[in-house]
């Protein structure tokens, strides 16, 4: 694990070095912003519930764009599952 935040719902969410690592990966436009998407997590401007559970945090970090951290709340614990920059959220 790499970073452990807490949600909104007061569940601690862990970032590990795994997920972190797909994520900068995938996504190279976020590899320098980790602080940002821990943050997301903990601070965000919405959250949408997912299809299958998940949480999308969602915070606009700039004009036009969204950093979206999809994660996941269990009873005492929580995870990251991905994040991504998009223009549009729906």
């Amino acid at each position: 694990m790499i970073d452990r935040v807490v949600s909104k719902s007061s569940v601690p969410i862990r970032l590990t070095e795994e997920r972190w690592a797909h994520i900068a990966e995938e996504h190279c436009e976020l590899a320098g912003l980790r602080s940002e998407v821990v943050e997301t997590v903990s601070q965000p401007e919405r959250i949408l519930l997912g299809g299958d559970g998940e949480r999308l945090a969602i915070r606009e970090p700039g004009e036009g764009k969204h950093l979206v951290v999809v994660y996941r709340e269990q009873a005492d614990d929580g995870f990251i599952i991905t994040a991504f920059l998009t223009r549009r959220v729906r």
